[in-house]
This record gives structure tokens, sequence and C-alpha cells, in this order.
């Protein structure tokens, strides 16, 4: 027979415990689009602590919506090494072109990187960084609801090794993290170059490039590299997204 009580109870203990396990991590995420599903994945799996905040509810950034809210998504061939560790196998439909079905995608890239050991927290909203020893050490959280509402309660924090800025054309924590403390970037001018207009060929390559230590202890990766060290944006095409999660991972697995 169903008890409301011990349903409520069962739901508070879980969350909590999972929380507190959170706490202090190898590294935290912040955006649950692509490149930070696709971090997410690559680093849990090498037995990596890893924790992803999507302040939104769904996670998966704009790859749901395909282009124009087609639910189809481009992946140029470079990338395929990646989609064929996720179990995704596309549809090729021009030389070295290949769709695939954006909700199946996303969908999949959710369950592949929670499976392999992410932890997701949705509705939770980084509202500022850890700083110790000029160096980023962790996130403010809050409740995603909180920061649309702008109200007024304190937040809570957490410790990582390392935090990985995934939260596309905003670039939400290394913006902060100008903001409140005015540092230095490694940038060619210091601070955040800003996102280019579209050149497809152009910004998936620089999406790539573009993935690195912003600052110490601060990655960036997907359309937030591109605004912070100024590429172009490219549309719905994920292969640049999908490698430089991948980078991403990789980078950071060599520091940690």
């Amino acid at each position: 027979m169903l008890n409301e009580v011990t349903i409520s109870k069962a739901i508070i203990d879980s969350y909590h415990t999972k929380l507190i396990n959170a706490l202090k991590t190898d590294v935290a995420i912040v955006g649950g689009g692509p490149s930070g599903l696709t971090a997410g994945y690559y680093l849990s799996k090498a037995g990596k602590k890893v924790v992803l905040f999507e302040r939104k509810l769904s996670i998966g950034g704009g790859m749901w919506g395909g282009g124009m809210m087609f639910n189809e998504i481009v992946v140029q061939e470079i990338a395929l090494p990646i989609l064929t560790d996720f179990d995704l196998y596309p549809k090729n439909v021009a030389s070295g072109y290949y769709t695939l079905d954006s909700v199946y995608t996303t969908a999949t890239l959710v369950h592949k990187a929670m499976a392999a050991g992410l932890t997701i927290f949705n509705l939770v909203s980084m509202e500022d960084v850890v700083i110790k020893n000029d160096r980023v050490a962790g996130l403010v959280i809050n409740w995603g609801a909180v920061e649309t509402l702008k109200w007024h309660i304190d937040p809570l924090t957490i410790h990582s090794d390392f935090v990985l800025d995934a939260t596309g054309h905003p670039a939400n924590v290394t913006s902060v993290l100008m903001r409140k403390m005015g540092v230095t970037l490694n940038t060619p001018t210091g601070g955040i170059v800003g996102e280019k207009s579209m050149e497809a060929e152009h910004g998936e390559l620089q999406v790539v490039e573009n993935t690195k230590e912003a600052y110490p202890g601060l990655f960036v990766s997907g359309m937030a590299a591109n605004q912070v060290f100024g590429g172009y944006r490219m549309g719905p095409i994920f292969g640049g997204m999908l490698l430089s999660g991948q980078k991403a991972a990789n980078d950071i697995l060599e520091r940690l």
C-alpha cells in the first residue's frame, strides 16, 4: 500500500546522499550540452568523480532542437569515432557529412554519460566560483529557479580540482570570474574575446582549438570556448562540440 510520507522520505534521503557525495569532486562541469556531456562521459569512464550542473529542467542544451526545430543534426566524419563510443551510428547523406535524430542522440549522450558514472543535477545553477590561491577551486550553486526569480537566497558550495565551463554562448562561469575578480585570462586580450558570426568550417576547427584552460583550474569547451577565445559560430553541426568535450576530458585527465 502506497504511503505518501514514505515516498517523500525516499526522494529526500536519496537526493541528500547524492548531494553530499558531490560536495568534493575531481571535476565540476557547468552546462549539460553536448560538449559537457561528452567530457563527463570520458572523465567518468576514466574513473574520475565528475558532477555536472544544468540550470534548466532538460539536459542536452541546443542539441534537442536540431536546426530551427527540425530535429536532425549533422556530424562530420572526423567525429565518427566518438559516436561509435556512444553506440550511435549515423546516416551518411553527403561526402563526409552524417545526420542523426537529435532527440535520440541527446538521450543517448545523457544515458551513456550517466551509465559511465557521471552524476547530473538539473535545475541547479552556478552562481559564482570558489577561489583558492588564485585558482578556480569549486562552484557556488543555487537552485535554477532562484536565479530566474532573482530571489536573495544564500547558496551552497562545492569544491573540485577542476571546473569546466560548458555553458554555451554566454560562457557563464568565465563571465562571472571576469566580472567579480577582474582576472587576466589566457586569451589574446586577457579578457573574453567574444564569439564571431557564423562560419561553420572555421568555427568547427576553432571550437576544438579553443578548448583549453582559460584560467588556472578553469577549462572551457563547446561554444563557451569560442566565446572566451574568439571563434566563429557554426550552427547545427555538432562534430566540433563532441570533439571539444573529448579534448577537455583528455586535457583535464593529464592534470589530475
